[in-house]
């Protein structure tokens, strides 16, 4: 018997002739429509292109814009150390030292006038104690079986806080000191407010001359009688930092870092005198620093440092030591081409990832932002523009991705000002650093499996 197929069904003979005929006719009609929109749908996306070219050749090339997108941009990575980083007048002061077993031993110490807090006007007076009051903003490291000793050095050089100093100047001292300096116990990770007894010998020191205890702008005082005091701490069995600012308080005589002489007169009437650090007229001050990269692990240290070497990691450490360097040989290719002559950039985005070993560096203990300054053919170094476009820097980014790990900046801005450098003192090069902060981080390179990468969008007019 043969089958019936489902259409046949439709002409099988019944008494309702109408609804047979309405089964074939909405058939037809069905595949009819379904013909006409596909043709309309071709003509139109056809015709969506022609409009644009109707005329086209009337209108002069100069009319038109080109916009291209490349994420192929090279930019190779280079792990940089230069002792010559500016360090005065800084917001926040080091004291101790740090390990880490891929980046060795930092040191850090500081250098500070200390400010009178009034005139002298307390002759004759005997000093009874000296004592030095701090306020420590963080400690990282020590611990309560550990004894620190601080050092007090009388410098031999008047700062100006108007002048440059480096984390690597040698400060030149009188040979006068104090040392074993015993510290008190202190609380990590913490703001620790400490007093330190100073030997009184100290204070008569300071006040050994009255008529020196005055300040002139037209003639030397008591800056130039006392140039200033050089902390260090000696080293103890496990590594101890400290954070202290010197930056002047928002409340006047509010301070947190002062030196106090407790005294009394002929009447036994008792006096105090101060010297501060973080006086209102602000000191002049800088931050010393020195990195023993021989002290890492070997299996960890760093093995390329200034000599030019395109390894597959990259490093930045905190306080002035070891930096990344980011060149963008591709950017100057493109500037030096006649026909990129009229560019006008749309994206540069810079994105680098960060290598994580689970133990020492983990996305918790990377810096939580980084920053990025370009050099000049003078040498001169300055933010790249992009940070300043709004007041939160959320357009310049730099802040840690912690799902991706992978640190992320536009660099759009900059990018154009390169193009634009008619004097090609730009240079096509950046470098990765940090304001502030103990935090290091690793990051991927060069030939490595993730390295960084440069995603660039143009129009070409």
């Amino acid at each position: 018997m043969m089958p019936i197929m489902t259409f046949m069904t439709r002409y099988y003979h019944s008494s309702q002739s109408l609804h047979r005929f309405y089964s074939v006719s909405h058939h037809l009609f069905s595949k009819f429509f379904l013909t006409l929109f596909t043709l309309i749908t071709f003509f139109l996306s056809s015709c969506e292109e022609e409009p644009t070219q109707i005329g086209s050749a009337l209108l002069p090339k100069g009319d038109f814009v080109d916009i291209q997108s490349t994420d192929t941009i090279s930019a190779w990575s280079y792990t940089m150390y230069d002792e010559l980083d500016r360090t005065d007048n800084p917001s926040i002061s080091y004291l101790g030292y740090i390990y880490d077993p891929y980046f060795g031993t930092t040191t850090a110490e500081f250098v500070t006038e200390i400010r009178m807090g009034s005139e002298w006007n307390f002759e004759p007076t005997t000093i009874d104690s000296v004592r030095l009051y701090l306020t420590l903003l963080d400690v990282k490291g020590g611990g309560s079986d550990n004894v620190y000793t601080l050092k007090l050095s009388e410098i031999a050089e008047q700062l100006n806080i108007d002048s440059a100093y480096y984390s690597s100047k040698v400060v030149p001292l009188t040979g006068y000191e104090i040392s074993d300096i015993e510290l008190p116990a202190l609380t990590p990770d913490t703001i620790n407010n400490i007093v330190i007894d100073l030997p009184v010998e100290f204070g008569n020191y300071l006040i050994r001359d009255t008529s020196k205890l005055f300040y002139s702008n037209t003639r030397d005082d008591f800056r130039s009688f006392f140039n200033g005091l050089y902390f260090s701490i000696t080293p103890g069995s496990d590594p101890l930092l400290v954070l202290l600012s010197f930056t002047p308080p928002s409340t006047p005589g509010a301070y947190n870092n002062v030196l106090v002489l407790y005294m009394h007169d002929e009447a036994d009437e008792l006096k105090q005198f101060l010297f501060i650090l973080d006086a209102v007229n602000k000191n002049a001050s800088f931050n010393k620093y020195s990195h023993d990269f021989t002290t890492a692990s070997p299996e960890k240290k760093i093995a390329h440092i200034n000599d030019g070497f395109l390894d597959t990691l990259s490093y930045l450490q905190s306080l002035n030591g070891v930096y990344t360097k980011i060149e963008l040989p591709s950017l100057k290719t493109l500037k030096d081409d006649p026909a990129f002559n009229n560019i006008g950039v749309n994206k540069a985005r810079l994105s680098i990832p960060v290598y994580l070993d689970g133990d020492m560096f983990k996305p918790s203990t990377v810096p939580p932002q980084l920053y990025l300054r370009y050099r000049t053919k003078s040498g001169a170094k300055y933010e790249v523009p992009d940070y300043y476009i709004d007041k939160y820097h959320d357009f310049f980014d730099g802040r840690i991705d912690s799902i991706n790990n992978v640190y992320k900046f536009n660099l759009a801005t900059f990018v154009q000002g390169y193009f634009n450098d008619a004097t090609d003192e730009v240079l096509p090069e950046l470098e990765l650093f940090q304001y502030g902060g103990i935090k290091n981080v690793i990051l991927k390179a060069n030939n490595s499996k993730t390295p960084v990468k440069f995603e660039y969008t143009y129009t070409k007019f």
